[in-house]
């Protein structure tokens, strides 16, 4: 359970947006401030996600034995849903990046100036759930396990949830230098491409539910 909830969390952490964000404020006046406190409130919104949807699938008594069906309901519509995302992402068509018009949108001017409020509200605006987000829970919410274990394995669904966000400050941390130019010049190739890999994410999401899903009704 634990290892289908996380490889999940890891496809949920495919976001071109979040590792755009932290590029920005690690190249900010203030990096490591301005970066925790967006780590915070990448944290705070995937917690309280994961213990709102775990808590109303708990709820629903899915991981019990007489309750397969609608367990395995649940996995075809999830999956069915990410197959959609994955065509709607693919499907449409992205505008193509200005740089003498930044951007004017609410969150591109909170990130355009960052400060320790700011940032942590984009935290929570930019780690929204995501369907390959709930997919991950559900691994944890439909699994027949402890208390203690499910409590486990949502620590680590949320790690590896904001995974572009820690591991960019961590590095900054060890080689600053290298870390910005490293993210200076991946960010032009995730502009380009950054769409596709979430529709690949969305994508695989999509088989792996849709598949089991049917796998369990029909058999």
């Amino acid at each position: 359970m634990v290892a289908e909830a996380a490889g999940f969390a890891v496809l949920a952490a495919l976001s071109p947006t979040a590792l755009l964000v932290i590029a920005v404020y690690l190249g900010s006046a203030s990096p490591r401030r301005t970066g925790s406190y967006y780590l915070a409130g990448a944290i705070v919104m995937s917690v309280i996600t994961g213990v709102i949807v775990l808590a109303a699938l708990d709820a629903g008594g899915l991981s019990h034995a007489g309750e397969r069906t609608p367990r395995y309901l649940l996995r075809l519509g999830i999956g069915v849903l990410a197959l959609f995302a994955s065509a709607f992402i693919l499907a449409r068509k992205p505008r193509p990046a200005d740089p003498d018009k930044p951007g004017t949108g609410l969150l591109s001017r909170m990130i355009a100036n960052p400060s320790r409020g700011t940032a942590f509200i984009v935290g929570l605006l930019v780690f929204t759930p995501s369907v390959t987000f709930i997919a991950a829970i559900q691994a944890i919410a439909t699994a027949r396990s402890s208390i203690e274990l499910s409590a486990v394995a949502l620590v680590v669904v949320v790690i590896l949830n904001v995974l572009l966000v820690w591991l960019p400050i961590l590095a900054h941390l060890v080689v600053p230098g290298w870390t910005s130019r490293t993210l200076t010049a991946f960010n032009g190739w995730l502009r380009a491409h950054g769409q596709l890999l979430v529709a690949i994410a969305a994508l695989a999401v999509g088989v792996v539910l849709t598949v089991n899903g049917l796998n369990g009704l029909l058999s």
